[in-house]
């Protein structure tokens, strides 16, 4: 791909390439004289107010593009890949490996484990730095790439050796405070083993990576995900309510002492538990203030109580009732939401608002049972169109339609990790899906029957519709 340039799978139309003449098929071979070797050059090379592009047509011809724009402006241009290079794999292996959980005979492409730090800046995937060099991590402070989310584990380096099962793992904290001195945003993760890496080697690895503070902006803590499928890996305790509770008290007086301490005061708790941890405890979640601007959303930590703050907005908004008291309209409406034990009686409490609210709307909370992955496995992203299937067939044909997450599905298709698309679940059942985009909201919105609105998920997947 470098020798030969990178081909551009799309142009948008009415962008300065689509004006300029380029076409899908084309391949950019370099800007401003320097050839592109990932998305790290392209995004640099391209902050400039006035940029050469060498583009080669499909019969090998070349054109030199001179082209005035403003820095931030971007071209409008889609490549095929979007890092424009081969995905970097990890090179780990590690004791709590969902990947290595997983059973045989699904899709190819769910059993492949990136460790790239280039889908870190641009998804927000969280890499190790074991695969990565000196050079890597210079071109990360050159460019000034950020935010970067770093898997640490524990700042223990013979521990999380052997919890990666690289004898190189332990060689990365000279680099993380390379990243830190230079200014470089991170996030931390720790995936906590009950009996490996907690108790005194987590407050050692949260004492550590507060040193980086304030480029170390936060830390999350999330439990092990253990399947039923882990034979032959290393035996692991899950966390019980007791034990998650003993790690909610800890972190707790970590969030006392960092805040205090003003270090940081644009996220001054640093480290923060999952919401996972809370419900199995059975404690109620933290305040929104002390999620520090929900800097850790993806890995679990505020999620509930982001969404629980969003309905009550929504509920408390004249304009928004007005325009679903319009749509309910008083003839009734039976719906099924299916969810993740997890969160279900949280789901419980924001349905029971709304049926309050409006009398005519029922909602049916269904938790859906893992059997796929295994009970142990709660939340709502990991369910099968199989398992939904299996356990709702009491209720086919009950309910004018059934509400899932987004997260249930393939990011941009409508398949679950099975392979099972909504139409398959939709023709058994005999109930239409809808989709129940993310926010508050929405949430409402699909809960009442109403037309989705403008949230961002939307773009994404418009052309469901």
């Amino acid at each position: 791909m470098r020798r030969e340039g990178h081909r551009i799978k799309n142009v948008e139309d009415g962008s300065i390439a689509w004006e300029m003449g380029v076409l899908p098929g084309m391949y950019l071979i370099s800007v401003n004289g320097t050839p592109v070797e990932d998305v790290f050059d392209y995004r640099y090379l391209m902050n400039d107010e006035q940029v050469n592009v060498l583009i080669r047509e499909e019969n090998g011809e070349e054109t030199l593009l001179e082209i005035e724009k403003e820095p931030w402006e971007d071209l409008g241009i889609e490549f095929e890949s979007s890092l424009m290079d081969d995905y970097r794999n990890c090179c780990n292996r590690c004791i709590f490996c969902f990947i290595d959980q997983m059973p045989k005979g699904m899709r190819e492409t769910l059993y492949f484990k990136d460790d790239d730090s280039r889908l870190s800046f641009l998804q927000g995937n969280y890499v190790t730095l074991t695969n990565m060099k000196d050079s890597d991590i210079d071109r990360i402070i050159r460019y000034h790439m950020e935010p970067i989310n770093i898997s640490v584990h524990t700042t223990n380096p013979a521990l999380r050796c052997s919890m990666l099962g690289n004898r190189f793992a332990g060689d990365v904290f000279p680099r993380i405070r390379a990243l830190a001195d230079a200014g470089i945003l991170m996030n931390g993760q720790v995936v906590l083993c009950r009996g490996i890496n907690d108790g005194t080697e987590l407050d050692r690895t949260i004492r550590d990576l507060s040193s980086y503070r304030p480029a170390m902006r936060s830390v999350s803590i999330v439990p092990v995900g253990l399947t039923k499928y882990r034979d032959g890996l290393a035996p692991l305790t899950p966390f019980d309510r007791e034990s998650a509770g003993q790690v909610i008290d800890q972190i707790e007086d970590w969030q006392k002492r960092l805040a205090a301490d003003g270090v940081d005061p644009v996220s001054p708790h640093f480290v923060h538990a999952s919401d996972e941890w809370y419900i199995l405890a059975g404690r109620e979640l933290p305040e929104e203030e002390r999620y520090d601007g929900y800097l850790q959303l993806e890995n679990g930590v505020g999620m509930v109580r982001l969404l629980e703050n969003e309905v009550r907005e929504a509920l408390g908004s004249p304009a928004f009732l007005r325009e679903a008291d319009e749509a309910v309209d008083g003839t009734g409406r039976k719906v099924i939401l299916a969810c993740g034990k997890l969160i279900e009686s949280y789901l419980k409490k924001f349905t029971g608002w709304i049926m309050e609210r409006w009398p005519h709307v029922e909602i049916c909370v269904r938790a859906i049972r893992n059997d796929f992955f295994g009970e142990r496995i709660t939340v709502s992203g990991l369910i099968t169109g199989g398992d939904l299937i299996r356990q709702l067939r009491d209720m086919a044909g009950c309910a004018e339609e059934l509400l899932i997450p987004v997260s249930m599905l393939r990011s941009g298709e409508k398949v679950f990790l099975d392979d099972l698309t909504t139409e398959d679940v939709t023709r058994e059942l005999g109930i239409p899906i809808r989709i129940t985009w993310t926010g508050g909201e929405e949430f409402l919105r699909a809960c009442l029957g109403m037309k989705a609105g403008a949230a961002a998920d939307r773009q994404v997947y418009e052309s469901w519709e």
